[in-house]
């Protein structure tokens, strides 16, 4: 995981609404210490973000985020709360507002992309963290936004704040964390597109990989998993060539994703000298996802199929802990060099005119035709480092795509393999635009032997990654090319014997 703080300055809003008095004491001049700030800035006299608690003549409450201006603004409010206790939230009550308020949160999140009582006070407060972000984003004045989401910013990518967020991701399950990451990530990329873009690497308030915004990891029986969310205006641009793309071209290029997971199998074999530590690839997958309808990607750009798509990934695994104990390490093969598969085709065409022109003619042909494979892996060692990588190859030319850019000529032909390229029979993604590549054909493992006195002690290792993302022209008329790299760090742990 990229550094960052190991704690969050984000107030702890759960404790401070289970310590106001209960709801029959609240009288109306007291509003103001029911308000709590969400965003201290750094100068007193600036306004800023605050949380309020507004009581209806007992019968219900809500809450409510606003910009505290002379004449408060208001940004959000939730849905009424009706507690039947004394407080709005109560643990000891069978009645605790808190589920019902996370769920308010996290819909609310969720609806920004399209138009248990045993939840913890940290779930709840990273719930209103991420809410108050996206609202900042879409609804806080142009004056207070800057400032705002620069501290937000900071807070969702603190270590606490991150721990956190993976537990919300598994109480949430698959399908909603996606809808979550989509929402996020679409909320950074409006915030990107207010920024001049001729400014965005010298600007302290963007965000650039490796963060620890974008990729989280797990480990778990015998299984090491990256998963990856990063929106494409994020990501560094590496190369570009061609003249300046489109407002159009743009819109679309910008507003899609990459979504991707890392998935690693390992085994930990205990021999009678030494420890031997197998990792082999489960599953690999990329995919570059709209972030928009498909009907705001036509009216607004070229459409959701003028897109990136995945042209090299790149994976280094290091042990970081025990490394003087690391004996040897070993690959399966140092490269794939796929067989050329060679056809030839021979004939022989003959004719016989009539003796009014007498002759025989005879013409002779051969075609020879090579099948390249697009997709090559390999594997390399640097110390005790594994070193995986899997390229994408023009085949038309052969070359590495990440690497080089097609010729104007190649772009105008029509039935060039990158023209079509999610409709065409030869594609080398799938539909979607994604790659999968699955353990039955990138499956050979890498293998280190470790000190058998190191045994039951656990092992840290570091899965660091790159993504290169390529665009170019599929349908529409442009001879602009760009590459987009995305980096990312993360520890995963494993247990020997």
């Amino acid at each position: 995981m990229a550094s960052s703080s190991s704690s969050s300055s984000f107030p702890d809003v759960f404790s401070w609404i289970e310590k106001l008095p209960p709801i029959i004491q609240w009288k109306s001049e007291d509003s103001n210490n029911y308000s709590i700030n969400l965003c201290p800035l750094s100068s007193s006299s600036q306004p800023s973000l605050k949380l309020s608690i507004n009581n209806f003549n007992a019968s219900y409450s809500t809450l409510s985020i606003f910009a505290d201006y002379n004449l408060p603004i208001s940004l959000w409010t939730s849905k009424k709360i009706l507690p039947k206790s004394k407080k709005i939230l109560d643990n000891n009550n069978e009645d605790d507002s808190t589920p019902i308020l996370v769920s308010n949160f996290i819909e609310d999140v969720l609806k920004t992309a399209y138009s248990e009582n045993a939840l913890k006070r940290d779930i709840f407060n990273f719930s209103l963290l991420t809410l108050t972000f996206v609202v900042c984003v879409y609804e806080a004045p142009t004056d207070l936004r800057a400032s705002c989401l620069e501290i937000l910013k900071n807070e969702l990518a603190c270590a606490k704040s991150r721990e956190v967020s993976k537990v919300l991701m598994r109480l949430m399950g698959s399908n909603t964390e996606e809808q979550w990451m989509r929402s996020m990530n679409l909320a950074i990329t409006n915030w990107y597109s207010e920024i001049d873009p001729t400014t965005n690497n010298n600007n302290p308030a963007v965000l650039k990989t490796p963060s620890s915004l974008f990729s989280y990891s797990r480990s778990t029986l015998g299984l090491w998993k990256v998963q990856l969310y990063c929106p494409v205006i994020a990501m560094d641009v590496e190369k570009s060539s061609g003249p300046s793309p489109d407002d159009r071209l743009i819109f679309s290029l910008n507003y899609h994703q990459l979504e991707g997971v890392i998935q690693l199998n390992y085994r930990v074999s205990v021999q009678e000298k030494w420890i031997q530590v197998m990792v082999n690839t489960d599953n690999i997958r990329c995919d570059v996802v709209k972030l928009l309808t498909e009907k705001l990607m036509k009216e607004r750009g070229t459409g959701a199929s003028e897109k990136h798509f995945p042209s090299r990934i790149a994976l280094q695994i290091t042990p970081t802990t025990l490394q003087s104990n690391v004996i040897s390490i070993s690959v399966s093969k140092s490269s794939e060099n796929q067989p050329r598969e060679i056809g030839v085709e021979k004939g022989i065409e003959a004719s016989f005119e009539p003796p009014t022109a007498i002759g025989l003619h005879f013409s002779a042909g051969e075609t020879v035709t090579t099948s390249l494979k697009p997709w090559k892996f390999e594997q390399s060692v640097y110390g005790s480092t594994a070193n995986l990588n899997w390229f994408l190859h023009d085949s038309g030319d052969g070359r590495e795509v990440f690497s080089s850019k097609p010729s104007k000529f190649a772009l105008l032909q029509p039935k060039a393999w990158f023209k079509n390229r999610y409709s065409s029979a030869n594609r080398p993604f799938t539909r979607q635009g994604g790659v999968v590549f699955a353990g039955d054909e990138y499956g050979e493992s890498v293998s280190w032997k470790v000190d058998r006195g190191c045994m039951g002690r656990c092992m840290e290792w570091e899965v660091n990654g790159w993504i290169w993302l390529t665009y170019w022209p599929n349908k529409h008329r442009t001879f602009y090319t760009e590459t987009r790299k995305f980096q990312f760090k993360e520890i995963v742990t494993l247990t020997l014997g």
